[in-house]
């Protein structure tokens, strides 16, 4: 998920009730659940070793209790910080149960991560299979309208009762912030059914006289009901919108179909590189395509995957593939450049 539903997921733990047990829990939980997301800092190595890391052992289960005692050890200096310079102690931290709040926001951050369809790594470095749950869409924004008005209403009526000179509660917008996790919990579980029938629906067909090798139905942005589908069959990947409230596959026939290219020397060396296993590791429906550069100077072999390809865009948006990489070799088919994003011949 992106990083501001992480952090407002945190907070609303917090105000959920934990604040209630021990000072600092809501900074703490708030910390905790981005903290996985420090792997970004490995992008400063390049996006190559930025894309191998991401998702890695930050986001895993032994990483947790790590990430955890940072972040404590983070909560401690700025405490430590605050009472040097005379602010009220007077309810010291129970450092123990600090702890605890830091690994189950850990938790939560890899458990939101692993229902969308990038995918997670939980039992690296040990197991670095992915894991995805394919159904909440990385930005979801009804939790993020959910959980932004339980931490601002609150605030807005405590401003109003000091007004009219009501007795003030130190520890406002529980309910509140039970409601919004209450609201995400059954936006996962709306969601998951959901999934289900896409993936029910897309089983009930065969396509163009072939079955199905594999078949995904990945999330839209904001209609729960419409579903991008990908099936692999043996020769090719096919990419389609579905609707589950209608009940119709592809209704206005926007189908896209991908032959699976031959290998060539080329795809084979590019596929070796350090990028291309890094790619192939996680991609799931990977789609490599290689072209000739001009001057024979060699070639260009770009790796996107489809399961990021929105299908409820026209034809021309959806030629954009996110999250590509590509891979130019010379004509000895030694590396030149390889890195993460749109290939030079874009033009970008």
């Amino acid at each position: 998920m992106d990083p501001l539903t992480h952090f407002l997921t945190g907070a609303c733990i917090g105000r959920a009730g934990l604040n209630r047990k021990t000072a600092l829990a809501t900074l703490t939980l708030t910390l905790a659940t981005e903290s996985p997301d420090v792997d970004i800092l490995a992008y400063f190595g390049g996006s190559v070793t930025g894309f191998a890391h991401h998702r890695g052992i930050t986001h895993s289960l032994l990483g947790a209790p790590i990430l955890a005692a940072l972040i404590v050890a983070l909560v401690w200096g700025i405490y430590s910080f605050l009472k040097a310079r005379g602010r009220d102690t007077k309810s010291p931290p129970n450092w123990k149960l600090l702890y605890l709040y830091a690994i189950l926001g850990c938790l939560v951050h890899l458990f939101q991560d692993f229902t969308n369809n990038y995918g997670v790594r939980p039992f690296a470095p040990f197991n670095p299979k992915w894991y995805a749950w394919d159904i909440v869409y990385i930005i979801d924004p009804v939790m993020l309208a959910a959980m932004l008005l339980a931490l601002i209403v609150p605030g807005i009526l405590r401003l109003v009762s000091d007004e009219v000179g009501s007795a003030k509660s130190p520890l406002r917008g529980r309910g509140a912030a039970i409601a919004a996790l209450a609201c995400l919990a059954m936006i996962i579980l709306f969601r998951d059914f959901e999934h289900r029938r896409a993936v029910a629906m897309m089983r009930s067909v065969t396509y163009h006289n072939q079955e199905a090798v594999r078949l995904s139905a990945f999330p839209s942005p904001l209609n729960p009901f419409e579903w991008n589908g990908v099936v692999e069959t043996q020769s090719s990947f096919e990419l389609f919108p579905l609707n589950v409230n209608s009940g119709q596959i592809d209704p206005d026939n926007q189908s896209v179909i991908h032959y699976k290219p031959e290998e060539t020397a080329a795809s084979l060396a590019a596929k070796k590189s350090r990028l291309g296993q890094v790619y192939l590791d996680w991609a799931q429906y990977p789609l490599t395509e290689t072209q000739r550069l001009p001057g024979n100077e060699g070639y260009q072999i770009t790796f996107a995957d489809l399961r990021f390809v929105d299908t409820h865009l026209p034809a021309g948006g959806r030629r954009s593939r996110p999250l590509r990489a590509f891979v130019l070799l010379d004509p000895q088919l030694h590396i030149q450049e390889m890195a993460f994003g749109p290939p030079p011949s874009d033009g970008n």
